[in-house]
């Protein structure tokens, strides 16, 4: 049956007056976040003082009640990575937390169980943020680098290709690269994509050749030459060193 959103909108604001039960006001709730990014520990706590299951103004996301603490939950998560990544957190990082606490929030069965866990994420990131700030403000232009590095390690990306996407100069951006993250867009984007490939010998079982194409490295060879320089190992004896007796690692094909 069609929905007439027009006719639930209109029900649905009925009620909200009716209740006295209005979404939670705009400005708070930037303040929260903004708060979170930059690393104001004291101010978090302050926030997260009351518990999250007996904040007021969360819509009607669901029927069930805990079922709708879950999706609030994950909402929130997903803008503290979003304001997080704003502020210079690494976007692999940012956004594994969130799945990570949404994930352990999806096997919580009370509300008291996620309240916990609310507060536990929102000063972990917070705690992350003081510390990112002692060690590096990123301007805008290199949190876009950045990010377009860690959505792109399947490609190969240049350096002309993130100036024309920051809108700097290739030479600027290269300075200016290498003056706030301490390396040069080639070293970070290849040590990056060396993080990429730990994780996938560590926890898949790709082949390294499938590895070595998935991250856009020439060949297989040459993979094998740039990890060993990182890591002082193979990648297969990386992976050996990290085994599991778990059927994707008895099905491992080299």
């Amino acid at each position: 049956m069609a929905l007439n959103i027009d006719k639930e909108l209109t029900v649905r604001e009925y009620a909200l007056r009716e209740n006295s039960a209005f979404h939670a006001p705009y400005i708070p709730e930037f303040d929260f976040y903004y708060a979170v990014k930059n690393g104001d520990i004291e101010k978090v706590s302050r926030l997260c003082a009351e518990d999250f299951d007996k904040k007021g103004g969360f819509g009607k996301l669901c029927e069930d009640k805990l079922q709708n603490l879950k999706y609030h939950f994950a909402i929130t998560a997903a803008m503290v990575a979003r304001y997080c990544i704003e502020a210079g957190m690494e976007h692999e990082t940012a956004y594994s937390l969130s799945d990570l606490y949404i994930q352990s929030c999806d096997r919580c069965t009370t509300p008291r169980e996620i309240s916990g866990l609310h507060r536990n994420m929102c000063m972990d990131y917070t705690k992350r943020m003081r510390e990112l700030r002692k060690d590096r403000v990123y301007s805008k232009q290199i949190v876009l680098c950045i990010n377009y590095i860690y959505n792109n390690l399947h490609k190969k990306v240049s350096t002309n290709e993130l100036a024309q996407y920051t809108g700097l100069s290739r030479s600027y951006l290269s300075r200016l690269f290498k003056k706030e993250t301490g390396e040069s867009i080639t070293d970070y984007i290849i040590r990056r994509k060396i993080g990429a490939a730990k994780n996938m010998l560590k926890y898949s079982g790709y082949s390294l050749s499938q590895i070595s194409e998935t991250l856009a490295f020439s060949c297989q060879s040459y993979f094998t030459k740039i990890f060993r320089v990182y890591e002082g190992v193979t990648p297969k004896k990386y992976r050996n060193m990290f085994s599991f007796n778990t059927e994707i690692s008895q099905g491992r094909k080299e």
